[in-house]
């Protein structure tokens, strides 16, 4: 599979479809892709093979005995969902994870190399606001990176 990156805006319908933009999914091998709840307000979004790497290296590190482990698989395998695209290149967004991430309207899609982000347009837009200084220290410390 090819690196999934860009950054697009879509609407959600009234049914909670959102249109997926077509960069993306002819990089896609599959028709299905996996949801679950991300970090920072958004939805993460997987092919199958690779949320099967990503929760198996998860369930790896983790453990049902450890409190924090289970609050870790709680918050990110337990709510994830298989959700397939229909003909029109739509995704069916689940109401849970509508309401986890906010999406209301007007949305930002975006690939992250190996997944991708769903966010709801406002939040995402604040969210960078929020984290502008944060990302510029972040970005300092990579200097060892030599192009």
């Amino acid at each position: 599979m090819e690196l999934l990156t860009g950054e697009y805006r879509n609407t959600l319908d009234e049914k909670g479809r959102i249109l997926f933009p077509a960069k993306l999914r002819t990089v896609l091998t599959e028709n299905i892709l996996m949801i679950t709840q991300g970090l920072d307000g958004c939805l993460w979004l997987y092919t199958p093979t690779e949320w099967k790497n990503f929760s198996e290296k998860l369930m790896e590190q983790t453990s049902p005995f450890n409190k924090d482990s289970r609050l870790v698989l709680r918050r990110l395998i337990a709510p994830a969902q298989e959700v397939e695209f229909d003909k029109a290149g739509r995704l069916s967004i689940p109401h849970s994870l509508r309401e986890h991430a906010g999406l209301v309207k007007e949305c930002v899609i975006m690939g992250v190399n190996k997944y991708m982000e769903l966010w709801d347009a406002e939040r995402y837009a604040q969210y960078l606001n929020e984290t502008d200084a944060s990302f510029r220290q972040a970005a300092e410390g990579l200097n060892g990176i030599h192009l």
